[in-house]
């Protein structure tokens, strides 16, 4: 059995208790101290009138990426602000991968880029994420910051 690390208790215990990112089909890819890589695929539910993929869909997507990186110094850490450039029409049936690096990690604030790809490897957008960090656990007790 594979010992966890804090950053990937912490993560699996964020998934377990977050509905929307299960409803999405998140899957976690990789976990590690201010970083978090993710996939999920897109379903008919994702797709909007133009028959392109919903906005909210890859912001979602990358805010659930953000919140696994900048969380899993186990230190409860909110959006403080987000912003997102959709490159690329995403569309029916693309596998779509985040990958959230970490920036900047300060003591009460963190700075993320997250990039989303599809399954030919082309960027379809860019997510920035700066957090607030609270400075309380998420599980167990505080560990250094």
């Amino acid at each position: 059995m594979k010992h966890q690390s804090i950053h990937e208790e912490v993560v699996a215990h964020m998934m377990e208790n977050d509905h929307f990112s299960r409803w999405m089909g998140v899957e976690l890819l990789e976990v590690r101290e201010g970083y978090s890589r993710i996939r999920m695929i897109i379903r008919q539910e994702m797709v909007n009138g133009f028959g392109i993929v919903h906005g909210g869909i890859p912001f979602s997507m990358a805010d659930s990426a953000f919140a696994f990186a900048c969380n899993n110094r186990n230190n409860l850490s909110v959006a403080l602000d987000v912003t997102i450039s959709f490159i690329k029409a995403m569309h029916l049936g693309d596998i779509l991968t985040a990958e959230a690096r970490e920036v900047h990690n300060g003591r009460s604030t963190g700075v993320y880029l997250i990039t989303i790809l599809n399954q030919r490897d082309e960027q379809v957008a860019l997510f920035k994420g700066t957090c607030f960090r609270t400075g309380k656990p998420l599980i167990g007790k505080p560990t250094s910051l």
